[in-house]
């Protein structure tokens, strides 16, 4: 493997860390957490992914960290996408995978990931993912 394949798989790991420490830091959880973090980010960007048109789904996926795209795609099936959730059906799902309590519970969850992915891609890319979703997501996510 040469220097520069080293270097971009350092940095993917590095930005995906920092994004799970944001995390972690929203939440006031230890780093000790992190599978938590990591199980929190899966669940709502899974559950974005399939609610979002095509289109939407692979812009988004282009400004997410490398590891952090990975597990985006993750487990997807295109060929059922988008899938109509209105908020409550959204956040069930979200509690459905990310089976932890928190204070707060999914809701709480799906503002703090959110807002911690909207410091990582650009405004103008949430603000997109935003105008795809029903209002009644878009508070929730716009948080």
């Amino acid at each position: 493997m040469t220097t520069a394949q080293l270097t971009a798989i350092d940095a993917t790991v590095d930005k995906t860390n920092r994004l799970l420490s944001e995390i972690e830091h929203e939440l006031g959880w230890p780093a000790q957490r992190r599978q938590q973090s990591y199980s929190a980010l899966a669940a709502v960007l899974h559950t974005l992914r399939d609610r979002l048109p095509l289109a939407e789904v692979v812009q988004l996926a282009a400004q997410l960290p490398l590891l952090v795209r990975g597990l985006y795609y993750e487990g997807w099936d295109a060929t059922s996408a988008p899938t109509k959730l209105d908020r409550a059906e959204f956040v069930a799902r979200v509690r459905r995978d990310f089976p932890f309590d928190v204070e707060g519970g999914a809701e709480q969850v799906i503002r703090t990931v959110s807002r911690v992915l909207r410091r990582h891609v650009s405004s103008g890319e949430w603000d997109d993912v935003l105008a795809t979703v029903p209002v009644e997501l878009r508070d929730l996510l716009a948080d």
